[in-house]
């Protein structure tokens, strides 16, 4: 038998914004949801996919992402069944992502506010680099 292979890769937008929780163990697990678009006999449909994220990664996820968001994200396709409050028995397809990309920019700030710092605390920002004027653009990159 040929060994198995459980990878996923999404790009959708943020549905809510995600929720923070921090299990028995303390370890951070971050919920969102991603609305991701396909194309269905010339039509567009939605699919609302829940996604889980664990420890640094969750805590990565819940500070930055926001609803709305366009996200990437990477890990495995994990269903797992629970008992719920009736005794039902259900089962809850998520994908656990160990990878995450934001592909929206932060939102820039209208006013500059000089006690707030742009880049970050104790950051330095880069001095912009200053273009010879005898550079040839032209000139073919030796390699």
């Amino acid at each position: 038998m040929a060994g198995s292979f459980n990878r996923v890769i999404l790009v959708g937008n943020l549905v809510r914004d995600p929720e923070i929780r921090y299990v028995g163990s303390g370890a951070a697990v971050t919920k969102f949801t991603l609305a991701v678009n396909r194309r269905s006999k010339q039509q567009e449909e939605t699919d609302f996919i829940d996604i889980v994220a664990w420890e640094k990664l969750a805590e990565t996820c819940n500070t930055y992402l926001k609803k709305g968001m366009s996200c990437l994200v990477e890990g495995r396709l994990s269903i797992r069944s629970y008992e719920d409050k009736e005794g039902q028995k259900r089962k809850s397809t998520e994908v656990v992502i160990n990878t995450m990309q934001m592909l929206d920019r932060a939102p820039r700030r209208e006013t500059f506010d000089e006690e707030a710092s742009p880049v970050g605390v104790g950051a330095v920002a880069a001095a912009p680099r200053q273009v010879p004027d005898n550079l040839d653009l032209d000139e073919e990159i030796p390699f």
